[in-house]
């Protein structure tokens, strides 16, 4: 073992990373959440309240709104994740009634991550309320009206399905690609395709297409299962979601194609695609965990994960209901992607064993 040094470094490279990277990425804070302020009041208050928010290192200030449909907007722009709307008259109606009334809007499609917006800033409410009365025979307070937008009943579903959709498309379109050339070489009858008048090209998309229509069905399945059986209605459109899915199979399949290219063996090409796409597609997808929690080397690291820009559209689509204009960004991205591996794996299929 000592002499071994792929051993060594499983024995105690392996834990040292995990520790780091699970440590990292494992964490319920909320860092660095982008908020809004819908600020009707201007007054005294309302911008005392707006600088602890911005004092706080759990939130970023966005930008300061005016109006309700701006904030709708930045709402399903997908960066904002609450908004905190302070009516008119704010510390007017504080001083003569003493009482007065705070809204906050959390974006609930991620229901873990907005139930602990919504605690952090009604803690940071809390606090300024608490240093008011501190001087106040007559205590003032503050009524905060919370809204989930897109979940209200905060079910967990809405998080769930989408993760799943990206998690098992993923597994299934990869692993499987991945072991069908590489078995072609360890059966033997990869020189059969190599002699035959078929150009590398239609050697690989023979290989991927078949896997695209299982695929295709397997995702039929889980949205049948979602709306009828959860309960969880596509609020978007269906073919826009069908070509979404479309797309990140494609994605999915050239890159398990690339590892079967590249390996030697099913076992070692099976190995590579579970380990090497579960973990990834677990932690940077934003599936379990929200990405803009981790440092930034790690959300670097999260843009090439591919499950983390469909999990994006998903939600978009599924749950928020938006278009094509609210996801052609993360569109390019996958359709990049799937060109690049695209390219790489033409590029790296030899016509002549070794």
């Amino acid at each position: 073992m000592i002499r071994d040094r792929k051993t060594l470094l499983i024995l105690f490279g392996m834990p040292v990373a995990q520790i780091l990277l699970f440590g990292f990425v494992l964490t319920n804070e909320i860092k660095d959440s982008q908020l809004v302020i819908v600020d009707h009041a201007k007054d005294v208050a309302s911008q005392a309240i707006t600088e602890k928010l911005k004092a706080s290192k759990y939130f970023r200030i966005e930008k300061t709104l005016l109006t309700s449909k701006q904030m709708q907007e930045s709402f399903k722009s997908g960066n904002v994740k609450a908004a905190v709307v302070f009516p008119v008259n704010f510390y007017n109606d504080l001083l003569h009634t003493n009482k007065a009334q705070i809204q906050i809007l959390s974006d609930a499609s991620d229901p873990n991550t907005a139930t602990l917006i919504t605690n952090y800033i009604n803690a940071i409410i809390a606090d300024y309320q608490q240093q008011l009365n501190l001087s106040q025979s007559m205590p003032y307070q503050i009524i905060v009206q919370q809204r989930m937008i897109y979940n209200p009943q905060l079910l967990g579903i809405h998080n769930f399905v989408p993760g799943v959709i990206a998690l098992v498309l993923m597994l299934v379109c990869v692993m499987m690609t991945a072991i069908s050339i590489v078995k072609e070489k360890e059966t033997g009858t990869m020189e059969v395709l190599l002699v035959s008048p078929f150009q590398p090209l239609l050697v690989i998309l023979s290989k991927a297409i078949p896997y695209l229509v299982l695929s295709l069905i397997n995702l039929v399945a889980i949205l049948l299962l979602s709306v009828y059986v959860l309960g969880l209605p596509v609020q978007g459109s269906i073919l826009l979601l069908l070509a979404e899915s479309t797309l990140f199979i494609i994605c999915c399949l050239t890159l398990g194609i690339l590892i079967s290219i590249k390996t030697s063996s099913q076992q070692a090409a099976m190995l590579i695609s579970l380990v090497g796409m579960f973990l990834p597609t677990v932690l940077f997808s934003g599936f379990m965990f929200p990405i803009e929690n981790m440092p930034r080397p790690l959300q670097v690291f999260s843009c090439i994960v591919p499950s983390r820009w469909f999990y994006y559209i998903l939600k978009c689509i599924m749950i928020k209901g938006l278009g094509i204009t609210a996801i052609w960004k993360e569109t390019l991205i996958l359709l990049g992607t799937t060109l690049i591996l695209l390219g790489i794996s033409f590029k790296n299929f030899k016509i002549r064993l070794d």
